[in-house]
């Protein structure tokens, strides 16, 4: 017998919002993951043969831009791989996986490790999941004053890119200690990274002797078309995946009230996009339906997010893309109260509270 799914008494679970999912969001035919593949490389190298082409510091500005959302959208697809939802065979899942990491500086397996293993496993629970993850007002009064001003940069509404490359790149990945079992796959990716690096440079310094400008300017350019993209990147993928997990209307949980269905549906948020953004992001901003099942190409999400949202209407967070979400959400989720379920600022107000004050 089907359970209700409005039925107030019933407990969601996230095996039954998979079982919503209509079977059609599965497919994923190589040639159409191809195809979204070639489109992304054929931006980011334009974006790059402009960049190495240009000093007007006008077209500087706008081509680090779009070349910082082109590095992006290959990441967005070598997620989509990792996950082995880009192509149903799993050796070039992580063959192309890897490669589309490499823009953006990323180590594989260690990524795999960090995202796919914890953050999905354990989304918004508390110990659990280390991305975005709040600290109380107890933890943030016992930093140092060092401390307590990082933490104030980095959710700041500047501070996201900051975040993330501390956070997440560098110590999830670079300086990142794993598993024996897992060690040696990590230390490859390493060396991969590394010397996708190395290569980049000996190949820019080559061309600036080549070409008489010199070493100096030859370096400069490997910064302008490799480092500043890069930065650029990982602002934008530190802003989304906060905004996708961190608003005050979503809760994080404390291990005994935590539950799957708690994480993949109500701890995060669909968001739409404009049709030209969603051209780099390739859906992950409608994130409800990749948390509840990451199996689902992108291409297949707002299918599957259309489906969850009749099943839970409730539950499901849904926005418009806007920078006053993101500014909201900036001003007032600084600290959590896991007691009482609520997001705090740093003087121990909740979103809620002043709201009615405003009133």
């Amino acid at each position: 017998m089907m359970t209700d799914p409005h039925d107030s008494e019933h407990q969601h679970t996230l095996r039954e919002a998979i079982s919503i999912i209509p079977d059609s969001c599965y497919e994923n035919p190589t040639g159409k993951g191809i195809l979204y593949l070639l489109w992304a490389v054929l931006i980011y190298g334009f974006s790059l043969g402009a960049l190495f082409y240009t000093d007007n510091p006008v077209l500087l500005l706008a081509l680090w831009v779009l070349t910082g959302l082109s590095v992006s959208s290959l990441f967005i697809l070598g997620h989509d791989a990792c996950h082995g939802a880009l192509f149903k065979s799993k050796k070039l899942c992580r063959a192309i996986g890897r490669a589309l990491m490499l823009p953006s500086l990323h180590i594989y397996n260690a990524w795999d490790m960090g995202h796919n293993r914890v953050h999905h496993s354990f989304t918004i629970r508390q110990h659990k999941d280390f991305v975005w993850h709040p600290l109380t007002a107890q933890e943030y009064h016992g930093l140092s004053r060092l401390q307590k001003a990082m933490h104030r940069i980095e959710w700041s509404a500047f501070g996201a890119g900051i975040y993330y490359l501390l956070e997440v790149w560098w110590k999830k990945m670079v300086v990142l200690r794993s598993s024996k079992k897992l060690a040696e796959s990590i230390r490859q990716d390493k060396r991969f990274v590394l010397y996708f690096v190395l290569l980049s440079v000996a190949g820019a310094v080559a061309i600036g002797l080549a070409s008489g400008t010199g070493a100096a300017y030859a370096l400069w350019v490997w910064c302008k078309v490799l480092i500043v993209p890069w930065l650029i990147f990982n602002h934008i993928i530190g802003a989304t995946v906060y905004i996708h997990h961190i608003q005050p209307d979503i809760a994080w949980h404390a291990d005994g009230l935590w539950s799957k269905f708690k994480g993949q549906v109500e701890g995060t948020t669909n968001i739409r996009v404009p049709a030209l953004l969603n051209l780099f992001f390739h859906n992950i901003f409608v994130h409800i339906p990749h948390h509840v099942d990451p199996r689902i190409p992108f291409y297949h999400l707002p299918a599957a997010a259309e489906a969850i949202k009749e099943h839970y209407p409730e539950e499901v967070h849904d926005l418009p893309f806007g920078l006053y979400d993101y500014w909201r959400a900036t001003k007032h989720c600084k600290l959590y109260d896991f007691d009482e379920n609520v997001w705090l600022d740093y003087r121990g107000r909740s979103p809620q509270a002043e709201d009615l004050a405003v009133a």
